[in-house]
């Protein structure tokens, strides 16, 4: 991370599946791969159940949608010197960007219905 002021940093709040949070500080150019990174080499005290093995596994996600490694907080436009939450979770693979309509296009033959008895 490079040094900058605190104004222009970026600061996240960090939230787990299980519900508990952490505030961190990042620069603008920071990837999503380097949040993970950082995060996994400083997991916060308390969150021991949720270790992880590998910081390739985490995955962020920001309104709705999981960040892919190269995406720059600058490039999402979050406001400086601001709290942004973001969620936390242990990902192997990542969904391709709009892939989601293609493959409901693409499997014909599939149901997506439930049945509830």
């Amino acid at each position: 991370m490079t040094t900058q002021t605190d104004i222009d940093m970026v600061h996240l709040r960090l939230i787990l599946v299980s519900g508990k949070t952490q505030d961190f500080t990042f620069s603008p150019n920071d990837s999503a791969t380097d949040i993970a990174k950082h995060v996994f080499d400083n997991w916060p005290a308390g969150w021991e159940e949720e270790q992880v093995s590998s910081p390739g596994i985490l995955r962020l996600i920001f309104q709705g949608r999981f960040l892919h490694g190269n995406v720059t907080l600058g490039a999402l436009k979050l406001p400086p010197g601001r709290t942004t939450v973001m969620h936390l979770v242990a990902r192997e693979t990542l969904p391709e960007p709009n892939s989601h309509g293609q493959r409901n296009r693409e499997k014909t033959t599939e149901s997506n219905c439930c049945l509830l008895l």
